[in-house]
């Protein structure tokens, strides 16, 4: 009789109170902003013509193919954004000016945004932030005064050519932030090397290794409203401009350059941080870290010196869900391949952002247990504006028999919701509307996602950076609220009750890009297109923004019962860091700690980064071992293929009683940081339990594939006992066959096969497993 398995494959709705805003009488000219304006700055070349130079030739540290990896290249195409600009510009009329003169400055200085819902952009306008806008931008300084007077070649050769363009602006800025830049019309390119022999005209710029031209647009206020003497924010005037333009005085929005300013990283000796700086130990920019020194060539022609301090174009952050969607929405505008590299490095910065350390003592008859979280960064962690972005504790207590019996800030995959228990830390900043202003805008005072409205904050409890004084946050505009730092604290403590019963903790922290609850609110407070039911499709479709593990750790409490057979692997040279198509090696050790004889089974499975518990890679069935014998084999090999995906793994193996009982585990990890072009096709382990003392598995089963959800392909993985008759199909929602993966005849053993879904819609899709078929 025929036997199924079918699992579930995603391919890469209780609603809320909808409560719709009254608009505000604003015009255009409440955000109004100094710095270079409309048609004074020339026109944009795009991406495409920079590529002749400084693309296709190295992907490792070109700036074509990194940059277009990164969301600078995508913050007009960003569905995302474009759903939150339309609720920006429902609740202040004209408001979304100021959001596109930083998501797509080349529209906004060419004099395309308006209207302000960014409907009269063009394809090159949605390259957002890209090479020519970068490259032409001027430091603000007042006319008369050299920025860099200790540099000469800047003195004889930019500076004069700053001080003609700058006589021609009504306003020149005072300060780096609101995207009050200034670009000039000349399209000379301007970089940070005196020595460059470039062929195009060019103006050397020390201001691109300066960090007040990152502030520019990380540093954002709401210039509608303005700071009055008891430090409350209260709406200026309709139909005018801010009565200055100090970022300080008006409602802070973001303040991630800030943040930096008053860290110990804004430093001359920086701070040591190898993990972010490529090539260097000690960074002290946002260039150090967004940047990162790297060794190449700047350009593909011949003769281009090899540079060690080429400031990597990646501009990456913390973003790993919405470079997945671009495409979706502007079909053939970006390049997938760069984007899936850039989620990969936003994945490392995500897992090198904090270090965590767990503790526990007994208390009474229970355990306290402590979770110590140290801000590795230079900003707050995390830092930017709140679109739903948030940082938080998972804590898990397990007993004798490893049975869950206490956790926090559990997350459910399925429904997106993240249990609010009185234990939970979750880290995040919550503007809102104050009781004073609630009335007039019809949204009552609270929490608020109507970011354009709100005008104060009631929550900030997100870790200051190192080199943090309230004295400093508070003069910012960003000062914990409803919590407490002592001046000088980057790091914080959770401390959990844990039963009594409790011998093994395990704590992971977890990072996500936006929320159900943020996304909720674009779908339901939308009355003017469908940008926000589009992003709210786009979040179901991809897997609705599964969180990312930034840092796991876990204790045992209790001796456990000393196991009949125990397992080790002890790796060679940790840490272990390779590329997919690479290999480690370690000493894998089975002890036979009885007088007797014992039969034990061995597997191997993978926590895979982003995905979860995959496996068994490997697995060994009925090894018999003498009467306290130690089975010992150096130098084991495993072999990493080449479709492995990049960040930290996991590698855990077991020994047992398969898929019924496990007696002891053994776990190491090990980053995979890059691929090779050649390498293994499978996860193959060698030179430890060999054919001769073990036998096939005892059990047929099937493997959920990895990724998933995923955008092209995915690895299926399954194991049948004997000689079997095998039929794999995909099936859509519907229940109609969309792939015949394999039909036929296949002997005992392991298998692994590939399912390429780039011709299928996205959706869920089904992989159905018949064994003894006809």
């Amino acid at each position: 009789m025929p036997r199924y398995t079918v699992i579930m494959l995603t391919v890469l709705c209780f609603l809320p109170m909808v409560l719709f805003a009254d608009p505000v009488p604003t015009t255009i000219d409440d955000f109004f902003m100094p710095g270079s304006q409309p048609l004074q700055s020339g026109t944009m070349e795009r991406p495409d013509r920079c590529d002749n130079c400084h693309g296709d030739y190295n992907l490792d540290v070109e700036p074509a193919y990194n940059w277009r990896g990164s969301m600078m290249s995508q913050a007009m195409r960003d569905p995302l954004f474009l759903a939150f600009l339309t609720i920006a510009n429902q609740d202040a009329p004209e408001s979304g000016d100021l959001c596109i003169r930083c998501h797509s400055p080349g529209g906004w200085l060419e004099g395309r945004s308006e209207p302000t819902d960014g409907s009269a952009l063009n394809e090159d306008d949605r390259e957002s932030v890209q090479c020519d806008f970068c490259h032409k931008v001027v430091k603000p300084t007042q006319l008369g005064v050299n920025p860099y007077p200790d540099d000469p070649d800047y003195t004889a050769d930019t500076y004069p050519r700053d001080q003609e363009y700058l006589a021609t602006l009504d306003i020149i800025p005072e300060w780096s932030g609101n995207g009050m830049f200034i670009v000039d019309s000349d399209n000379a390119k301007r970089g940070p090397y005196v020595d460059a022999e470039a062929r195009h005209q060019m103006f050397y710029s020390p201001f691109h290794t300066d960090i007040d031209v990152c502030g520019t647009c990380h540093d954002v206020s709401n210039p509608a409203f303005t700071k009055d003497e008891n430090g409350k924010y209260v709406p200026n005037t309709f139909g005018e401009p801010a009565p200055d333009f100090d970022p300080y005085s008006m409602f802070p929005i973001e303040r991630t350059y800030s943040e930096w300013k008053m860290s110990d990283y804004n430093t001359p000796e920086g701070v040591y941080a190898p993990q972010f700086g490529g090539n260097l130990d000690y960074v002290r920019t946002c260039q150090d870290c967004h940047m990162r020194d790297v060794t190449g060539a700047g350009c593909n022609k011949n003769g281009s010196p090899i540079r060690d301090d080429l400031a990597l174009h990646d501009m990456t952050g913390g973003n790993t869900f919405m470079p997945l969607l671009i495409e979706s929405v502007y079909p053939g505008e970006a390049d997938t391949v760069a984007l899936n590299s850039g989620i990969q490095r936003a994945i490392y910065l995500l897992e090198n952002a904090a270090t965590m350390e767990l503790t526990a003592v007994e208390q009474g008859e229970n355990y306290l247990a402590n979770v110590n979280l140290i801000n590795e960064t230079g900003h707050k962690l995390p830092s930017g504006y709140p679109e739903g972005r948030r940082i938080w504790i998972n804590m898990k207590a397990y007993d004798l028999n490893d049975a869950l019996i206490y956790e926090s800030g559990a997350y459910n995959l399925e429904t997106a919701e993240l249990t609010h228990d009185e234990d939970v830390k979750i880290y995040e900043i919550k503007p809102g509307i104050s009781e004073s202003l609630s009335p007039v805008v019809n949204i009552p005072a609270g929490p608020s996602f109507h970011f354009v409205l709100n005008d104060t904050v009631y929550k900030d409890n997100r870790i200051p950076a190192r080199g943090f004084t309230n004295a400093d946050y508070e003069m910012i505009g960003s000062p914990p609220v409803d919590y407490n730092y002592p001046d000088g604290q980057y790091w914080d403590d959770t401390e959990y009750m844990l039963p009594e019963a409790t011998a093994k903790i395990v704590v992971s922290l977890y990072y996500q890009t936006t929320t159900k609850e943020f996304v909720e609110f674009l779908r339901d407070e939308n009355v003017t297109d469908d940008r926000g039911i589009t992003m709210y499709n786009l979040w179901e479709s991809f897997g609705k923004c599964p969180p990312v593990v930034m840092a796991k750790d876990s204790l045992l409490l209790e001796p456990q019962e000393y196991p009949d057979v125990s397992i080790e692997m002890i790796p060679d040279n940790p840490p272990i860091v390779i590329p997919a198509g690479g290999y480690f090696t370690f000493t894998g050790i089975l002890t036979n700690n009885t007088a007797e004889q014992q039969t034990t089974d061995v597997w191997i499975m993978l926590d895979v980064p982003n995905y979860g518990m995959y496996g068994p890679i490997q697995q060994f069935n009925n090894i018999s071992l003498a009467p306290n014998q130690v089975l010992t084999a150096p130098n084991v090999r495993q072999d990493i293929p080449g479709f492995a995906p990049l960040g930290l793994y996991d590698y855990i193996g077991y020994c047992g009683n398969y898929d019924i009982e496990i007696e002891d585990s053994a776990v190491f990890q090990f980053e995979v940081i890059s691929s090779m072009k050649k390498g293994a096709d499978e996860w193959n382990l060698s030179n430890w339990i060999t054919s001769e003392t073990s036998q096939l598995a005892s059990a047929t089963d099937i493997f959920v594939g990895y990724p998933n959800p995923f955008n092209n392909s995915t690895m299926i993985s399954y194991s049948l006992a004997v000689d079997e008759k095998v039929e794999i199909a995909v099936y859509n929602i519907a229940g109609q066959r969309v792939a015949m993966l394999y039909n036929g005849r296949q002997s005992a053993g392991n298998y692994s096969l590939q399912w390429d879904a780039k011709d299928c819609n996205s959706g869920v899709y089904f992989i159905k497993l018949n064994i003894g078929a006809h």
